[in-house]
């Protein structure tokens, strides 16, 4: 790791509670995660930004103005030795504990650790003070917790199971960032008794009942040609296929989410 004339070591500690020593301000950061990538560009640190995964999609152009260093759960070690990073940026749920154990010993890694929408904000928030962004990120965040405060909600939630994969059958449950999303959208999860991101077969949905399923469209890509197969387990809900990207990545895609899911409301006659 080599320094910068302007940048001096410091110290913080992470969302999951690790120390991490740095150069600040870091000059070339890579990104895990493809939430976090999206939040370093609206922070305005694309020339800082060396490396991302292959499934940083936003902005088109992460991956043409940054190397690619593998995928979320499959590091290109070599590529990423490459960039010479000062920062490395993941997170706990989307990168895999190996992985980052072994990049751990040898640069500086910065995890993050989300389940809700404050945790979300806490992250912009920190990612902004160790990038030396924190203006910026104070703005991104108060608008995003502003979106979410004016959104409307019905009473009482409606049941709802969201469903992230396809053979096997995995939902979204409790203590995922989904599930928060859920909720401030004015549903209620109906596999809330179980936790994460468990597998159900079609007798256990059928016995669930939900008023509403919701087919994401990612990580699993669902589409309208699957709607028949869950009305065929649930004749009585109300079927859709949702942005996963609104219900999931917990970056400045979220300015997007109150608005989604406002409009979702109203597409169920919920309002």
């Amino acid at each position: 790791m080599t320094f910068d004339a302007h940048q001096r070591q410091r110290t913080v500690i992470d969302q999951m509670g690790r120390e991490v020593s740095f150069p600040y301000p870091p000059l070339r950061i890579v990104s895990l995660v493809p939430s976090q990538t999206e939040l370093l560009f609206d922070l305005g640190l694309q020339k800082q930004l060396e490396g991302v995964t292959k499934f940083c999609i936003h902005p088109p152009n992460a991956r043409h103005t940054a190397s690619v260093i593998g995928g979320t759960k499959n590091f290109d070690f070599a590529k990423i030795k490459a960039t010479r990073p000062d920062l490395i940026i993941g997170n706990k749920e989307e990168n895999y504990q190996e992985g980052i154990n072994q990049l751990a010993l040898q640069y500086p890694v910065w995890m993050s650790n989300v389940a809700d929408l404050p945790e979300a904000l806490d992250m912009i928030r920190r990612i902004g003070d160790i990038t030396s962004k924190s203006r910026i990120a104070e703005s991104l965040a108060s608008a995003i917790q502003q979106s979410f405060d004016k959104l409307l909600l019905p009473t009482p939630p409606l049941q709802a199971a969201y469903f992230i994969w396809r053979k096997p059958y995995m939902v979204a449950a409790s203590g995922t960032f989904i599930d928060d999303m859920l909720r401030r959208a004015g549903f209620r999860n109906a596999f809330a008794h179980v936790g994460r991101y468990p597998e159900v077969t079609s007798e256990q949905l059928a016995k669930a009942s939900p008023a509403h399923i919701f087919l994401s469209s990612e990580p699993y890509p669902f589409g309208e040609k699957h709607v028949a197969e869950f009305q065929e387990i649930c004749p009585t809900a109300k079927i859709q296929v949702v942005n996963g990207e609104l219900f999931s990545w917990y970056g400045t895609r979220l300015l997007l989410s109150a608005t989604y899911f406002q409009k979702l409301q109203h597409a169920r006659g919920l309002e």
